[in-house]
């Protein structure tokens, strides 16, 4: 059991916008270094090593050496978890009266991101409802399940069931944009691979916005019923 004194440590190292910041900038599942952090974060060195060090007694990084190079990325899947979880409760308060304009990259964001090392976006949240849709998955609050008609249809995706290592095979993330679960755990971090690699979507550099390609779009209408109407995906009925 969590003690009171544990949570509360891990909620004072996510209580400051600067370590918020740099963990936000890992949520795509790369490492870098503490400079790069730095630079995210719009702190001195310094300043950012400290913050670092609060992260990683939290359990919240691990540490990459590469020769004389440290890399810092998440601890692991579930802290990627608790953010997005995080950034959904965000999004639910309510708006201040003076609302901030959003931008392209916001609206890209929206559309098609990387949540650690599966898909989110109002994307991933379509596909996750077309497969619930057609009986190949079967979601609940606790977990995930891959039915016989799911591993056939990501079978023909080229999609490899993955072997789940220390992780859950499958199961909803709550997609902090959409307020909605898109797929994660091992299944989804085998979907997303397969989506970058026939060419349906690319990393955006320096963001966790996903370019979803002509290719893609007509790919993930053919196979999951998608379709951009308006800036916004919806399922086709006929599926």
């Amino acid at each position: 059991m969590v003690s009171t004194s544990a949570l509360a440590e891990t909620a004072a190292a996510l209580g400051e916008p600067a370590r918020v910041a740099m963990l936000g900038a890992l949520m795509d599942g790369r490492a870098l270094t503490a400079g790069e952090l730095a630079a995210v974060a719009g702190v001195a060195p310094t300043t950012a090593s400290g913050h670092l060090s609060r992260l990683l007694e939290a359990g919240l990084l691990a540490v990459e050496r590469q020769g004389r190079h440290r890399y810092h990325r998440l601890a692991s899947p579930e802290v990627a978890r608790v953010l997005e979880g995080l950034m959904a409760l965000s999004a639910a308060r309510p708006a201040p009266r003076r609302a901030l304009r959003t931008g392209p990259r916001d609206a890209a964001l929206r559309e098609a991101r990387t949540c650690y090392d599966h898909l989110a976006g109002r994307l991933a949240v379509g596909m996750a409802d077309a497969m619930v849709a057609r009986g190949q998955i079967q979601l609940s609050p606790d977990g995930g399940a891959l039915t016989d008609a799911g591993a056939d249809f990501l079978q023909g995706l080229g999609v490899p069931v993955p072997v789940a290592r220390g992780r859950p095979f499958c199961r909803p993330c709550l997609d902090w944009s959409e307020r909605r679960p898109h797929l994660a755990g091992a299944l989804g971090a085998a979907l997303c691979l397969r989506c970058l690699d026939l060419g349906w979507m690319r990393r955006v550099p320096a963001s966790r916005a996903l370019d979803v390609t002509p290719a893609g779009r007509l790919g993930l209408r053919q196979a999951f019923g998608l379709d951009r109407a308006d800036q916004s995906s919806t399922i086709s009925a006929a599926r």
